[in-house]
């Protein structure tokens, strides 16, 4: 073997002269896989688990790596949960319905999600709908009343916002912009 090694024969030395590693146990694999995905942007421990899966790592090799993630906070569901709240109710104007099912689609427990949600009180999503109709509004002008108020409406609901919230905003905003909103029903809440 040694022979073999010294005229560049051996099996180890050739992959290090072709700059290749070793092969991975399975745990590197899936830590080095997570570590990668986490470096790009938190993650929920299921996006990870799924990715692991995609990846072919045992489901037993998958949980032992994300339960010691979770122990030293690399994983938290709760902070991703809250950090994505803020983030797409600021940055997008998303309401909590919308929230609720961007959180659930990436594998956020209910009451994690539930958790994160009430960092939004009423007021205040109603106060983004307000500012969202208000800089949609510009670009309705010179469009009929009704042909507006589906537009606006429409806005919203595809936000989350529910319906008689969504009506309300934009009645009042369209009343306070001197339309005449009088003859439409509007759902009371």
């Amino acid at each position: 073997m040694r022979e073999q090694e010294e005229r560049g024969g051996g099996r180890r030395g050739d992959r290090e002269d072709r700059g290749e590693l070793p092969p991975q146990s399975p745990e590197e694999q899936a830590r080095a896989i997570c570590l990668r995905l986490l470096t790009g942007m938190p993650r929920t421990r299921r996006q990870l688990a799924d990715a692991l899966a995609k990846r072919g790592i045992p489901d037993e090799v998958s949980e032992q790596v994300l339960s010691r993630y979770e122990e030293v906070g690399l994983i938290d569901d709760a902070a991703f949960a809250g950090a994505w709240v803020e983030s797409r109710h600021r940055g997008r104007g998303l309401a909590r319905r919308a929230l609720a099912q961007e959180l659930r689609t990436k594998g956020v427990h209910a009451t994690l999600v539930q958790e994160a949600l009430e960092q939004l009180d009423s007021d205040q999503e109603e106060q983004t709908a307000r500012d969202l109709v208000e800089r949609k509004l510009r670009a309705t002008r010179g469009l009929e009343r009704d042909k507006r108020l589906r537009r606006l409406a429409g806005m919203l609901a595809r936000k989350g916002y529910p319906e008689g919230m969504a009506l309300r905003v934009v009645r009042r905003a369209l009343e306070a912009e001197g339309e005449d909103a009088d003859g439409v029903e509007y759902p009371r809440e």
